[in-house]
């Protein structure tokens, strides 16, 4: 049995971000996964996310933390709450915060692992901290603080 991304469970509505989107052609369609107590997603950059020759640009970086971050959070939550991650209402959770250290340069050319474990989980609050190896070295390590997504961003216009 193939194991379904916590991205994939979301609904079309919900499925349109740059991130994690499936549904957006342009975007990075992440995909994250339970290891364990941990979460994991692999990119690999293309060379167009480039900062300078041979070295992932910061804000691809940013983005993987932050959609990994998030969707670990509405998994972590499905699983606190015993639910499967098909079950209404939905569980969506959208960015409050987001800090990343960048700890070494992230070679351009090799996979990323994105692991999150989650530090806090509470009615309304998810934090999230993720690190983003490459080659196995942890090249940025952030927190995600995520919120529920409020009522009005949940319905479609």
């Amino acid at each position: 049995m193939v194991q379904k991304a916590f991205q994939d469970y979301y609904s079309e509505a919900f499925s349109h971000c740059y991130g994690c989107g499936r549904l957006n052609d342009h975007g990075l369609q992440i995909k994250s996964y339970w290891d364990g107590e941990e979460s994991v997603a692999v990119y690999q950059p293309e060379p167009y996310h480039i900062a300078i020759p041979g070295f992932v640009y910061g804000g691809l970086i940013a983005s993987l933390i932050d959609c990994h971050g998030t969707g670990t959070a509405a998994a972590a939550t499905y699983k606190q709450q015993g639910r499967a991650m098909d079950t209404e209402p939905a569980l969506r959770f959208v960015t409050a915060s987001l800090k990343v250290d960048f700890l070494a340069p992230t070679p351009l050319g090799v996979p990323l692992e994105i692991r999150a474990g989650v530090a806090e989980i509470g009615p309304k609050k998810v934090v999230v901290d993720t690190q983003v190896s490459a080659d196995g070295k942890v090249c940025a390590k952030g927190r995600v603080i995520a919120v529920k997504m409020p009522d009005t961003m949940m319905t479609q216009k």
